[in-house]
């Protein structure tokens, strides 16, 4: 395990009455780190609570010396018949073949969700977050998708071994380029 940052005093395995109590400190903190703009939160937050109820699913937190929520990571076992899910393995199969999708997306955890205030980015808290959440993840793979371009959340990826399985993608109805990043587990 790492150190903690100066400001991060713990981190926390959150349940899934805690994440729904946290909510909205948690989508404050997705909207400001990821520059959204206002009513996005309350855009997600009923996709959130419907992960909360996925196989598999768990969440780690970075907490203050006050119990305020400085950071947050969540994922499930990602499987068939989910909008990701279904989304990349479309995209995997048309560009690599079905059995690059089905290496890939046979057996893996899907990390949704990873975010750190920006006030308190650039301390380790994502990386210690990111560590903490999948330790003892039983899956063989885990997948996540990041918008492309040079980022903090780049840069840690690929600082823990994550690599390109599906690079400028186009989810349907966002016009952004996606990357798919993934790599083997355990960490």
């Amino acid at each position: 395990m790492t150190a903690m940052s100066s400001e991060c005093t713990r981190y926390v395995q959150l349940s899934a009455d805690e994440f729904r109590a946290r909510l909205p400190e948690a989508l404050t903190i997705y909207v400001n780190a990821m520059r959204y703009p206002e009513g996005t939160a309350e855009q997600r937050a009923p996709m959130w609570l419907t992960h909360a109820l996925r196989e598999g699913w768990r969440c780690m937190a970075a907490l203050d010396a006050d119990g305020v929520l400085l950071g947050l990571a969540y994922g499930y076992k990602g499987r068939g018949g989910q909008w990701w899910h279904e989304q990349v393995r479309h995209g995997l199969t048309r560009r690599e073949g079905v059995d690059a999708a089905e290496r890939w997306m046979s057996d893996y955890f899907e990390l949704t969700e990873i975010h750190v205030s920006p006030d308190s980015q650039g301390k380790r808290i994502g990386e210690d977050l990111l560590r903490r959440l999948l330790d003892g993840v039983p899956s063989a793979h885990v997948l996540l998708s990041t918008p492309e371009g040079t980022s903090r959340a780049w840069n840690l990826y690929r600082r823990v071994g994550f690599v390109d399985v599906l690079r400028d993608y186009h989810f349907a109805g966002d016009p952004r380029a996606f990357a798919i990043l993934g790599r083997t587990l355990p960490l």
